[in-house]
């Protein structure tokens, strides 16, 4: 089993109850799945670059990542529907517990002057999304062997019901909010 998920289940699950008064332990929320998206608009012009991306992203998670492909075409954009414009990765079960452990404690603090994430980010639900400029952060990247820095979009999905609880959830689980 993985340490966060064990670590979820023993101190985590009872700090949740207290704090929210929940009657039922499946009341309790915990993190469903955890999304990461490279968009790459340059991908139009060279495609060698989206499949660099998905090699870097297929390191960074230990899945193979889809490629996702455009739903419209815009002309100004020179894009045509069904083209490959990026790359995404769902993780869930350990997999997901053991990306989400090395994000917030190996990951985030390697980020030039950090002090925490915003955590004013919530969608109403639960769910938590963040921005993260250099995909470089990660330890697996080795940097010779990157072209050029890409950006990354991770998204967080739990089953809270409130941003509270979910806030609550990711705070417990180590996530360092600034507000």
């Amino acid at each position: 089993m993985s340490q966060l998920k064990e670590f979820y289940e023993k101190e985590a699950v009872p700090k949740l109850i207290k704090a929210f008064d929940y009657k039922n332990i499946m009341e309790v929320p915990k993190l469903q799945k955890v999304v990461l998206n490279m968009g790459l608009g340059e991908a139009i012009q060279n495609i060698k670059l989206l499949d660099a991306a998905a090699e870097e992203l297929k390191i960074i998670t230990g899945q193979k990542p889809v490629i996702t492909r455009a739903k419209k075409s815009i002309a100004a954009f020179k894009l045509r529907e069904g083209m490959p414009i990026g790359c995404m990765v769902t993780l869930r079960r350990i997999r997901m517990y053991d990306f989400f452990y090395k994000l917030v404690n190996i990951a985030l603090p390697r980020v030039r002057d950090f002090r925490g994430i915003s955590g004013k980010a919530f969608d109403g639900r639960g769910n938590y999304s963040l921005g993260i400029k250099e995909h470089m952060i990660f330890p697996e990247i080795d940097f010779d062997k990157i072209d050029r820095i890409k950006g990354l979009n991770i998204s967080i999905v739990t089953s809270a019901k409130t941003d509270e609880e979910g806030k609550e959830l990711l705070r417990i689980l180590g996530t360092p909010f600034w507000n």
